[in-house]
């Protein structure tokens, strides 16, 4: 099994270490690559789109020519009039909707141990600069929530997260992704 890990910006080797020790740890033969190329998405079985800033995010992808590869392998279906502003192409693959920067900004990022549907115990989630699921419809189901903001939902074989899995040393999340796959 290959994992690959979008490499154009966020927490990318973080996400490779994460991936990389979920499967050793899950007993799982494999790799996590990062992938900063069209040949890169053939070679995968699965894929982590790191968070960041969607705007720089969404251009580089277009820019270097993994937009249309990633969407055809493959989030939200809307982002409301921010994407519209700032011309941010959503990939559309999930039935939800999001508001970016939706619990404030860099100073406003925090930590909370949340209940996840289908985990036995709270997953401690890290949250900086993190947008919300605002709604869900058709086959989108929300699996998390924060107050009254979802933050983890699932689609079929995708998964989307407002917090960063990846920097809270669980793996749990980690290796349901690898279930998938």
């Amino acid at each position: 099994m290959r994992i690959g890990v979008i490499g154009v910006q966020g927490d990318v080797s973080e996400h490779v270490d994460a991936v990389a020790r979920a499967m050793k740890d899950y007993g799982k033969d494999g790799e996590a690559i990062p992938v900063r190329r069209r040949e890169d998405l053939a070679r995968v079985d699965g894929l982590t789109i790191p968070g960041g800033e969607s705007t720089t995010i969404s251009k580089l992808l277009v820019k270097l020519g993994l937009f249309d590869e990633i969407v055809r392998i493959l989030l939200s279906k809307d982002a409301g009039t921010q994407a519209e502003k700032t011309k941010t192409r959503l990939l559309g693959l999930m039935d939800m909707a999001v508001d970016r920067n939706a619990f404030g900004r860099q100073r406003e990022s925090f930590e909370a141990d949340l209940q996840i549907q289908g985990l036995d115990s709270p997953f401690h989630c890290v949250f900086i600069r993190a947008p919300a699921i605002l709604r869900t419809w058709g086959e989108c189901t929300p699996l998390s929530q924060y107050k009254d903001r979802i933050v983890l939902a699932r689609q079929g074989h995708l998964i989307a997260s407002a917090f960063h899995p990846e920097l809270s040393g669980d793996l749990r999340i980690h290796r349901w992704f690898l279930d998938l796959v």
